[in-house]
């Protein structure tokens, strides 16, 4: 009992750090992590395994970072941005959709912080050429990159979690989840239509000046583009493969990114220098701490109470994993919520298994991650990033307008996650 205490003290004083950001979260999961291993909940052995049973999402994370920062130093992305808004003859709503299929788009085969990352400022310049408020724009891309994620196991850390969790394999995902992101996508679109598009209106004056941007000078380095977009779709073609050539997706990540570093010549403390270190300890610190609160058997207790709750009812238990999954989410950040659910759906599975195939619960863990994820600021790296990145070039978002928009977004796409959860598994 006293480990339990302990183990629950540690976990929610890491998140309410986190919450509040008193300390970077790469510090406070990490402290906790290693706080649980000094007060004995787990050992030097345990706390190791923790981390070297989830070792392929490390290395796939870290050769997919080194492929999208050599794709974004080619500036195709700019480039990208400024044709679909040409395409678009500068019509302000087209152009939040076309942004949003990229974005969208990306987000699914690349990480979707990255994306984001990449996305925001140019969005924010189009914006302000258009002279239209960037909010929209901002906040249609981070629900779109976060809808984006949810449709391959590489395009969001939670569903690389799912994945290594319950045995997933990338055409799993495609099979699964990416037709529930196609409709929530249309979904996100009809409302930011009708909240915001049908109010926008652009001179003709305005829509020329976009017209006459030139795209190609956002292009820097012609020859790494071709380079980066042989490896790129090498290792997209490789995870697909993956269920029959069985190399491992950490293996195809890093070798694609070895093969592209040295034909690109490039000096590999210049490109490590870019890996985002934090973002991989953040999650090394929360599988340990994960691993810790396990010890407590606090996720036996959960998982025995969910299965009370649900009397036996296989229907009822994937709803609520969905919904639980959503609000655990929006308040600890999807990754937190993937990895804790996750272990939870390991102790109820044993007691489902008569009643329908548990591999639904995956499913139902990923969509209410993934569009849970689109709530409030804090319910995933996306949206932090997003943020501070829209803050940087002058929009600024706070936390009462990120949920007013994000809330109402995650409520629906999560309403007609059920509906299609429960007529193609139910």
């Amino acid at each position: 009992m006293l480990q339990l205490i302990v183990g629950l003290l540690i976990f929610v004083f890491v998140f309410f750090l986190i919450i509040t950001e008193k300390v970077p979260s790469v510090l406070a999961t990490m402290g906790g992590g290693l706080a649980m291993a000094l007060v004995g909940l787990l050992n030097e052995e345990e706390a190791l395994e923790a981390v070297a049973s989830r070792l392929e999402i490390i290395f796939l994370l870290i050769g997919m970072m080194i492929v999208v920062h050599l794709i974004s130093e080619t500036g195709v992305f700019q480039w990208f941005a400024i044709k679909v808004a040409q395409l678009v003859r500068g019509e302000p709503f087209a152009l939040i959709v076309l942004l949003s299929v990229v974005t969208a788009v990306c987000s699914a085969f690349l990480d979707n912080v990255t994306t984001i990352l990449l996305m925001a400022p140019v969005s924010i310049l189009l914006a302000e050429q258009l002279k239209q408020k960037p909010f929209p724009f901002i906040m249609t891309e981070i629900m779109a990159a976060n809808i984006g994620g949810a449709a391959t196991l590489i395009g969001d850390p939670t569903q690389l979690i799912i994945g290594n969790e319950g045995k997933l394999g990338f055409n799993d995902f495609i099979i699964n989840t990416a037709p529930m992101s196609l409709l929530a996508f249309l979904s996100l679109m009809i409302t930011v239509y009708i909240i915001y598009g049908r109010k926008m209106v652009v001179s003709r004056d305005l829509k020329a000046r976009i017209m006459e941007l030139d795209a190609s000078r956002s292009l820097r380095n012609m020859s790494l583009l071709k380079q980066s977009g042989t490896i790129f779709v090498l290792i997209i073609t490789g995870f697909i493969m993956n269920n029959f050539i069985d190399k491992g997706l950490a293996i195809i990540a890093l070798s694609g990114a070895t093969a592209l570093i040295i034909l690109a010549k490039k000096k590999p403390e210049d490109i490590f220098k870019h890996v985002e270190w934090d973002t991989l300890f953040f999650f090394i610190g929360l599988f340990i701490m994960i691993k810790g609160i396990e010890e407590t058997h606090l996720i036996d207790i959960l998982g025995e109470k969910i299965v009370n709750i649900t009397e036996g009812n296989f229907n009822f238990a994937v709803m609520l994993i969905t919904w639980v999954s959503a609000l655990f989410t929006s308040v600890i950040g999807n990754v937190a919520n993937a990895a804790t659910v996750s272990k939870i759906i390991h102790v109820m599975s044993p007691s489902f298994q008569s009643l329908g195939d548990v591999k639904i619960f995956w499913w139902a863990l990923s969509l209410g991650s993934c569009l849970g994820g689109n709530a409030t600021i804090l319910a995933s790296a996306t949206n932090v990033v997003a943020v501070a990145a829209a803050a940087k070039a002058g929009c600024k978002i706070s936390f009462v307008e990120f949920i007013k928009f994000g809330a109402i977004i995650s409520i629906q796409t999560l309403v007609i996650a059920s509906a299609y959860i429960w007529l193609r598994y139910l």
